[in-house]
């Protein structure tokens, strides 16, 4: 028996078949070396990037000590977006399967209180969510810590860039000394080491190499001149063409700007940064990982937390300052054995931060020419979908069969020129096949979901 297998953690025979009806074959590394030391209840300081499988991790961890008759709080996670809160939830629920009657609510920014107090009128088992509404709640008194034993910090390193340092230390000030902390970063800021020194009882360290595999990820480097960076972004993605390409920018304004110069260039680009309202986030997000939409453009902070699957390339429109982060963004492409494209733009005077990119990764980078790129000028990458936004959602108990049906009904479209259905509170959310876009949108105006009639626009 190896030790990257489930069974040979001490789990009980129903959390064992629980795992591995979820398809879990074997531990990943970080499962692998943090697990033993959870399930033991020591604390855990540990560097694990997205899709590592840390959530899997501390959700086992915090589900085998629940105590499930009692109705109080036993373990909290705190997140730094709603978006990352809720597919936390989601991961947890599933790992809960194997327990009957696990209550557990998710309290995040962007949502009414109201449905939230609700749900905290019978104390849950776990709680899920944003530091920022977890201190209202706390401060409110409908939320109480008293029995908490398990405290997880998710992506810590993100929630301090978003300025959460305060509200995430009045927090863990509220809750019991004595307690497990799990605290997850993806870098290693000295920040994080200071934050853990304050609130973890002899944590075991745990990093997990955060160098790629160069097999899976193709990484170039491409050196510009001052004014060529949209230039050669254009060339880039006309020669290559990728289905998705995550492309970073630093700032918030660059973002905004080279968005907007996409779209000039009739390009389908879209813009993630601090600045947007939840629900134009969430649109962004939705339209993205869809397929209605080839280019994201985002900062660092605005993209962490994302999971978006099957990325075919990440751009650095500008380099990091800091070689870590560099590996982190371009360790979002080329996962789940896919091949991965990580393209990077830099001057001649930034040669300092390629150099310390290669003394991280401990391998020299491809540098190629831009004169290489085979450019073609009609070839627009057009999204294969798009997104049209319903009028209704859960709470006019709208499904995403409800739809399905809808569209498919009079047997003019068929089901695989649908793709995702996103359905929240009050809208919802269904990409279709682009020739046949207005089509469904007709559909939809004059048909009726569930009986009833609700408006629906297609999203630009």
């Amino acid at each position: 028996m190896t030790t990257s297998d489930f069974s040979s953690l001490p789990l009980t025979a129903e959390e064992l078949a629980n795992i591995q009806s979820l398809e879990y074959l074997s531990m990943t590394p970080i499962q692998a070396q943090s697990l033993p030391a959870i399930l033991d209840g020591k604390d855990l300081l540990a560097q694990a990037k997205t899709g590592s499988g840390k959530t899997a991790a501390f959700a086992i961890g915090l589900l085998h000590k629940l105590e499930v008759t009692n109705y109080k709080v036993q373990a909290l996670v705190l997140c730094p977006t709603r978006e990352l809160a809720d597919q936390v939830t989601i991961e947890i629920r599933r790992l809960a399967r194997a327990i009957p009657n696990t209550k557990i609510v998710t309290l995040s920014g962007g949502k009414s209180m109201d449905p939230q107090l609700a749900s905290l009128e019978h104390q849950p088992h776990i709680v899920v969510g944003t530091p920022g509404r977890i201190l209202k709640h706390l401060d409110k008194g409908s939320l109480k810590l008293e029995e908490l034993k398990t405290l997880v910090l998710d992506e810590a390193d993100r929630m301090l860039d978003m300025g959460f340092h305060d509200e995430m230390m009045r927090v863990i000030s509220m809750a019991p000394k004595k307690r497990q902390t799990l605290l997850f970063s993806a870098t290693y800021p000295t920040e994080i080491k200071k934050i853990s020194n304050a609130i973890q009882n002899d944590p075991v360290d745990v990093r997990i190499e955060s160098v790629h595999d160069d097999k899976k990820i193709k990484q170039i480097f491409y050196e510009i001149t001052a004014g060529e960076r949209t230039g050669t972004l254009i060339a880039l993605l006309q020669h290559y063409r990728p289905e998705s390409s995550l492309v970073f920018c630093n700032t918030k304004q660059q973002c905004q700007e080279l968005t907007n110069e996409l779209w000039r260039q009739g390009f389908h680009a879209l813009a993630l940064h601090g600045d947007l309202e939840q629900r134009d986030r969430d649109q962004v997000l939705i339209q993205f990982s869809n397929k209605s939409s080839s280019v994201l453009i985002a900062t660092d902070v605005a993209a962490r937390g994302l999971d978006i699957k099957d990325l075919s390339a990440v751009i650095n429109y500008e380099l990091s300052p800091d070689p870590e982060i560099h590996i982190h963004r371009i360790g979002r492409t080329g996962r789940a054995d896919k091949e991965g494209l990580a393209l990077s733009f830099f001057m001649n005077s930034e040669n300092f931060r390629v150099t310390a990119i290669e003394e991280f990764q401990k391998s020299p980078v491809k540098i190629e020419s831009i004169e290489s790129l085979k450019v073609n000028e009609n070839g627009k990458l057009i999204p294969p979908m798009v997104t049209l936004c319903i009028n209704a959602g859960r709470k006019d108990k709208v499904r995403a069969g409800d739809i399905l049906g809808a569209l498919t009904a009079n047997k003019e479209l068929t089901g695989n020129q649908i793709g995702k259905i996103d359905i929240f509170d009050k809208l919802a959310y269904v990409a279709v096949a682009y020739p046949v876009a207005m089509q469904a949108l007709e559909i939809l105006s004059e048909g009726k979901i569930k009986g009833r009639n609700f408006r629906v626009k297609k999203l630009h």
